[in-house]
């Protein structure tokens, strides 16, 4: 493992092993960390580049704005500075939001993009629009440690204690006027419209159970992405990646050619 900034907006990353090149892209409120259970599985086969986002972990200190734009826009400093100039990309949740923006943005740095558990436009029915309203009040009330609790207990059961307990500390890790910030321009994110625009070859991932995203949003980025496929995990939840991590390596390595 090698650990990095940035040198010019000194966003940090972690690298782990050789190969193709794989840049895995986290969600809101968490750091790179969330991709602990598969780094090594995809380390095996790609060099993989795990960054930070700005306002979040070792990024914190980088100053807004959190849009999708200004986050996307930080992830070729780091591919510049390893000498990488296209990569297969993952985003996951929130992640996929600043993925589909980079390949939108800087098209010429994605070769593969795979999207999991995420959205084009996460305020697409009213119960999202309330609860995305909602959110900031609770950041604010309850700080990050409560609020880590609330917004992880739905899926403890599946996730299993060690595991929740692990996840609630990286969302408790968090600056909590940071995360209101970001969550805010999370809601203001909207590719509908230029989902066409996305031409390399494109992997949806979606959770049956998705409560966090539901599979409605999948199937709009399935629709929107010329030749998209759509994979459909059975069984689990938002947090697919650590309850069905085997699963999720399998489909990923498919259709990364690994």
């Amino acid at each position: 493992m090698r650990a990095a900034r940035s040198p010019s907006e000194r966003l940090y990353f972690t690298e782990y092993g050789s190969g193709s090149p794989l840049l895995l892209v986290h969600g809101l409120m968490v750091t790179g960390q969330m991709f602990e259970p598969v780094i090594a599985h995809f380390a095996a086969r790609h060099r993989v580049i795990v960054p930070d986002l700005r306002g979040h972990g070792r990024s914190r200190g980088l100053p807004p704005p959190y849009a999708a734009t200004q986050l996307a826009a930080d992830l070729p400093q780091v591919l510049d500075q390893l000498g990488i100039e296209s990569t297969a990309v993952l985003g996951y949740s929130q992640g996929g939001a600043i993925a589909q923006q980079l390949v939108l943005d800087f098209p010429d740095r994605c070769d593969r993009l795979v999207l999991a558990c995420t959205f084009a436009f996460n305020m697409a029915t009213l119960r999202e629009q309330v609860e995305g309203r909602l959110l900031p009040l609770v950041l604010q009330l309850l700080g990050m440690r409560l609020s880590a609790r609330l917004i992880v207990s739905p899926a403890a059961p599946q996730l299993g204690r060690e595991r929740a307990d692990w996840l609630a500390g990286l969302i408790a890790d968090q600056d909590r006027r940071l995360m209101v910030s970001a969550w805010k321009e999370t809601m203001a994110f909207d590719s509908r419209r230029r989902l066409a625009e996305i031409t390399c070859p494109t992997l949806v991932i979606a959770a049956s159970d998705d409560q966090a995203v539901p599979i409605h949003h999948a199937r709009m980025l399935h629709v929107g992405i010329a030749g998209a496929e759509l994979v459909v995990i059975g069984a689990a939840g938002h947090g697919l990646i650590w309850t069905h991590t085997e699963e999720f390596e399998r489909v990923t390595d498919s259709f990364l050619g690994a």
